[in-house]
């Protein structure tokens, strides 16, 4: 009987070790995934009024426009290039672009990438709904034409990076742009327009 009593008591008092070792070990996993979890917040590749732009313009080809500059922007912030202009607004109601994004140049160039994932998606989905909208060629005209200029930049940028994040984040943006270009080479060439044959027949 004692000797029962002794090994129930020994597997109570190990049971309970085992309990304690568990629970701290769950809370401390808990708190490395929390601390993980707030200080590995993905970024936005947008700013909030950027997003805005995004949501407002409903139409394809003025959000490419929205898509443009907000990648041009982060190159010449990245450059220390003058800041493209900001377009006027055609209503006073029109979301404003807000403050330029700040960031490291990795962070801005992992903006650019997914910016450009962004553009791309939309066009997609565009393109799924309704094939023979005319937003698709005029939208991937000016963001083929945009991409190309992308291309020559990340030269330059590729040759100085030295972080891997920056490595990386120009590998991705090298990947959508060859994705964009490889697309927009496949349209055809635009029809002229009534107003540009007058052009070309005048004396």
């Amino acid at each position: 009987m004692i000797k029962s009593r002794w090994t129930r008591t020994r597997f109570a008092q190990a049971t309970r070790l085992m309990s304690t070792l568990l629970c701290a070990a769950l809370l401390t996993t808990a708190a490395f995934l929390f601390t993980g979890s707030s200080s590995g917040q993905t970024r936005d590749h947008l700013t909030d009024k950027e997003g805005e732009l995004v949501r407002y313009n409903q139409e394809l080809d003025k959000r490419t426009d929205v898509f443009i500059r907000a990648i041009n922007l982060r190159f010449a912030i990245i450059k220390g290039t003058a800041a493209p202009p900001i377009p006027k607004k055609s209503n006073k109601d029109d979301p404003d672009w807000g403050d330029p994004p700040k960031g490291t140049r990795a962070e801005l160039l992992g903006d650019i990438a997914g910016i450009l994932d962004e553009a791309i998606t939309n066009i997609d989905d565009v393109s799924r709904r309704d094939e023979k909208n005319p937003l698709l060629s005029r939208s991937l005209r000016k963001l083929t034409a945009a991409t190309n200029g992308y291309l020559n930049q990340l030269n330059p940028l590729r040759n100085q990076a030295q972080d891997p994040d920056e490595l990386a984040a120009i590998v991705r943006i090298q990947d959508y742009a060859n994705q964009i270009m490889e697309a927009g080479n496949k349209q055809p060439t635009p029809a002229p327009t009534p107003e540009s044959d007058k052009k070309k027949k005048k004396p």
